[in-house]
This record gives structure tokens, sequence and C-alpha cells, in this order.
């Protein structure tokens, strides 16, 4: 582990402005960029330490509010920690907002990010990773299928609906990517089923790509989140193992 330096930011991007965050090393030095997608309750000091975690192992990490369209994070007032009883009520705020980012738009974004990345002095030359959480994990597997030549692996952790009936359902675009991927699917996740991993596997096998698709046993969606109720401290640390494994080979 390194000392890290993280900074608050504004992005540009081609509907605006994006705040975000950015974790690196504090020498100053370009290390291999990572692009780190937010769960549905967005950037918040969690997430942040996250990324600083995860810049200690050398890597220069942004993290951007994917929903900047709708304001600036946090988009609704968060507790420190979220229950079980509060989430209702916070996703029927935030759902909307969700549906509202298209894959168009997110992509559109996506490209905006990596362009941020690349251009950094803090940042090494070559293709980036990706990692994302609950809906962050879908959008990292579109990045890496928008942008093959400059995305090199994909973490994607309690994702749920990575299969769908929809023509641009993620697991119908594995076929463009050229990254190696992994997947930590949570068991107690009613957005990702049993039968919705085995055909995401099939369409993996099918479409040759180099993966690693684990059932986290126990586990609930979420379960990396530390300041939420579905945090599993065993699971999560199964997770940046995972992770860092993952990067180390690819990065």
């Amino acid at each position: 582990m390194t000392n890290v330096q993280g900074v608050s930011l504004d992005l540009p991007t081609p509907d605006g402005t994006a705040d975000a965050y950015f974790a690196h090393p504090d020498d100053g030095a370009p290390h291999p960029g990572v692009l780190l997608y937010m769960d549905a309750f967005g950037l918040r000091p969690g997430l942040k330490e996250m990324a600083r975690r995860l810049a200690g192992h050398g890597y220069a990490v942004l993290v951007p509010n994917v929903l900047h369209r709708a304001g600036r994070a946090p988009l609704v007032e968060l507790p420190e920690h979220i229950n079980p009883s509060e989430r209702p009520e916070l996703f029927h705020q935030l759902m909307p907002l969700i549906q509202a980012l298209t894959p168009e738009l997110a992509m559109r974004d996506a490209g905006a990010y990596l362009d941020w990345l690349a251009a950094s002095p803090l940042v090494a030359d070559g293709p980036v990773g990706t990692t994302g959480y609950c809906l962050g994990g879908v959008l990292a597997l579109r990045t890496a299928a928008a942008f093959p030549d400059r995305v090199a692996a994909v973490g994607s952790f309690h994702a749920g609906h990575l299969v769908t009936d929809a023509e641009n359902s993620p697991h119908r675009l594995l076929d463009r990517i050229a990254a190696e991927l992994y997947f930590g699917h949570a068991d107690q996740d009613h957005s990702m089923s049993a039968e919705q991993i085995k055909e995401l596997e099939r369409a993996l096998d099918a479409a040759g790509i180099r993966y690693r698709s684990e059932l986290y046993e126990g586990a609930h969606h979420g379960y990396t989140q530390a300041d939420t109720a579905a945090y599993n401290a065993e699971a999560s640390e199964r997770h940046w193992q995972a992770l860092l494994d993952l990067f180390g080979r690819t990065l």
C-alpha cells in the first residue's frame, strides 16, 4: 500500500459537467487508470474510501457521478448508514433518475470519462480497468463493449439485470468485448437470479471471452458497500482480492 491523494473535480461531458472524485498514489507518477462506477446510492464518502483503497495499490481511480444530469451528488439525503427500512423511500426517489440514464447517454458520458483519464498526466498510457457495483456493474460492462480498445478489464459486483429480454441487454453485447471479465454475484440477489447467471455464463462461453463468474454465498445485493446493511465483510474482502488479481493480470 502507498500513500494516496484524493480530489473532487468537475469533468466536461457532451451534456454538461459531471462531478467526480479522483484518487491516485501521491508519488506524482502515472499509474494504470481505473473507472469506478457507483452503485445506486451514488458518489459519497464510502465510495471515495473504496477509490482511495484501490489507489493505494497503485491505480489512478476516477469515480464519476453518473447521474450528473439530475444534479451534483448526493442527489438525495443519505443517512450515514442505510438500513432496510430506508431503502424503499430512497429508491423511490432515485429510480426515476436511474431510468433516465439510457445506455446511449451513459456511453456518451463513458467516452468523456475515458478521455479525461487518457489526458491526465497521473494516468499511464494504455487501456484502463473498470469496476462497478449494482447499476455500476452494468455500466462497466457496457463501457467495455462500447470501447473495446480502451478497456482491458471489467470487475462487476452484485450487478443486477445483466440478462434481460431487451435487444440491448448487457449479455447481448459480449461479442464486442476484448477485456477480461470478472463477476461476483450475490446469491441473495433478486435482481440477478440463478437462471440469469446461467444464461450470462452461456453467453460468455459463446462469445469466447476470458472470464470468471463466481457466486458469493450468503451475500446480499450491495455486499461491498460498508455504509449499508447489506454489507458483508467476508464477501467484500473476497471482492477486493478478486479485483486486485484481475487488475494485476491485465493492467
